[in-house]
Protein backbone atom coordinates (compact mmCIF):
# COMPACT_ATOMS: atom_id res chain seq x y z
CA UNK A 1 0.00 0.00 0.00
CA UNK A 2 1.38 3.21 -0.54
CA UNK A 3 1.82 6.08 1.44
CA UNK A 4 -1.21 8.21 -0.32
CA UNK A 5 -3.45 5.06 0.10
CA UNK A 6 -2.54 4.55 3.74
CA UNK A 7 -3.14 8.28 4.44
CA UNK A 8 -6.30 8.34 2.32
CA UNK A 9 -7.13 4.86 4.58
CA UNK A 10 -6.36 6.65 7.66
CA UNK A 11 -8.40 9.67 6.78
CA UNK A 12 -11.77 7.38 6.01
CA UNK A 13 -11.25 5.75 9.21
CA UNK A 14 -11.03 9.05 11.32
CA UNK A 15 -13.88 10.48 9.37
CA UNK A 16 -16.05 7.52 9.71
CA UNK A 17 -15.52 7.30 13.55
CA UNK A 18 -16.02 10.80 14.22
CA UNK A 19 -19.59 10.34 13.50
CA UNK A 20 -19.98 7.63 15.84
CA UNK A 21 -21.11 10.05 18.41
CA UNK A 22 -21.91 9.12 22.09
CA UNK A 23 -23.13 6.41 24.09
CA UNK A 24 -26.66 7.77 23.96
CA UNK A 25 -28.16 4.64 26.20
CA UNK A 26 -26.36 6.62 28.77
CA UNK A 27 -28.06 10.15 27.78
CA UNK A 28 -31.66 8.77 28.00
CA UNK A 29 -30.47 7.18 31.56
CA UNK A 30 -29.57 10.58 33.16
CA UNK A 31 -33.03 12.21 31.69
CA UNK A 32 -34.82 9.04 32.88
CA UNK A 33 -33.32 9.52 36.57
CA UNK A 34 -33.98 13.03 36.63
CA UNK A 35 -37.47 12.96 35.57
CA UNK A 36 -37.64 9.84 38.40
CA UNK A 37 -35.98 12.39 40.78
CA UNK A 38 -39.12 14.65 39.97
CA UNK A 39 -41.63 12.28 40.96
CA UNK A 40 -42.23 10.34 37.43
CA UNK A 41 -42.69 6.45 37.57
CA UNK A 42 -40.00 5.28 35.16
CA UNK A 43 -40.00 1.57 33.62
CA UNK A 44 -36.30 1.42 32.81
CA UNK A 45 -35.54 0.06 29.68
CA UNK A 46 -32.34 2.26 28.38
CA UNK A 47 -29.20 0.23 29.36
CA UNK A 48 -30.40 -3.01 30.16
CA UNK A 49 -29.50 -3.35 33.74
CA UNK A 50 -32.14 -5.11 36.17
CA UNK A 51 -33.68 -3.19 38.66
CA UNK A 52 -33.15 -5.97 41.10
CA UNK A 53 -30.05 -7.35 42.96
CA UNK A 54 -28.13 -10.43 41.61
CA UNK A 55 -29.59 -13.79 43.20
CA UNK A 56 -27.73 -15.56 45.61
CA UNK A 57 -27.14 -18.41 43.63
CA UNK A 58 -25.89 -16.78 40.54
CA UNK A 59 -23.44 -14.75 42.86
CA UNK A 60 -22.35 -17.89 44.39
CA UNK A 61 -21.61 -19.33 41.05
CA UNK A 62 -19.94 -16.24 39.36
CA UNK A 63 -17.88 -16.46 43.12
CA UNK A 64 -16.97 -20.18 42.16
CA UNK A 65 -15.95 -19.31 38.38
CA UNK A 66 -13.86 -17.10 39.46
CA UNK A 67 -12.14 -19.17 42.50
CA UNK A 68 -11.85 -21.77 39.42
CA UNK A 69 -10.00 -19.39 37.14
CA UNK A 70 -12.62 -18.66 34.65
CA UNK A 71 -11.77 -15.43 34.79
CA UNK A 72 -10.36 -15.28 31.38
CA UNK A 73 -11.23 -14.25 28.33
CA UNK A 74 -13.75 -16.74 26.36
CA UNK A 75 -13.37 -17.43 22.60
CA UNK A 76 -14.94 -14.28 20.36
CA UNK A 77 -17.85 -16.59 18.91
CA UNK A 78 -18.52 -17.94 22.95
CA UNK A 79 -17.76 -20.85 25.37
CA UNK A 80 -17.71 -23.60 22.77
CA UNK A 81 -19.96 -25.54 25.84
CA UNK A 82 -22.87 -23.01 25.90
CA UNK A 83 -22.96 -22.74 21.86
CA UNK A 84 -23.40 -26.47 21.93
CA UNK A 85 -26.24 -26.15 24.01
CA UNK A 86 -28.00 -22.67 22.14
CA UNK A 87 -27.58 -24.95 18.87
CA UNK A 88 -29.75 -28.13 20.52
CA UNK A 89 -32.24 -25.30 21.91
CA UNK A 90 -32.51 -23.57 18.57
CA UNK A 91 -32.95 -27.11 16.93
CA UNK A 92 -35.51 -27.95 19.21
CA UNK A 93 -37.51 -24.96 18.90
CA UNK A 94 -36.85 -24.06 15.39
CA UNK A 95 -37.33 -27.41 13.85
CA UNK A 96 -34.05 -27.44 11.62
CA UNK A 97 -31.35 -30.26 11.96
CA UNK A 98 -28.24 -30.47 12.01
CA UNK A 99 -27.84 -27.19 13.95
CA UNK A 100 -23.90 -27.05 15.38
CA UNK A 101 -22.18 -24.55 17.60
CA UNK A 102 -20.82 -23.32 14.15
CA UNK A 103 -24.30 -21.59 13.59
CA UNK A 104 -24.18 -19.88 16.52
CA UNK A 105 -22.40 -16.95 18.13
CA UNK A 106 -22.77 -15.54 22.10
CA UNK A 107 -22.19 -12.10 22.83
CA UNK A 108 -22.43 -9.65 25.54
CA UNK A 109 -25.38 -7.58 23.79
CA UNK A 110 -26.15 -6.49 20.14
CA UNK A 111 -23.84 -3.91 19.99
CA UNK A 112 -19.98 -6.10 19.97
CA UNK A 113 -21.92 -8.56 17.64
CA UNK A 114 -22.49 -5.81 15.33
Amino acid sequence: MTTTARSHTVDHLCEAISRLGSESAFEVLARARALEAAGRSIVHMEIGEPDFDTPAHIKAAGIAAIEANFSHYSPSAGIPDLRDTVAAYAARFRGVEPWTRDNVVVSPGAKPII
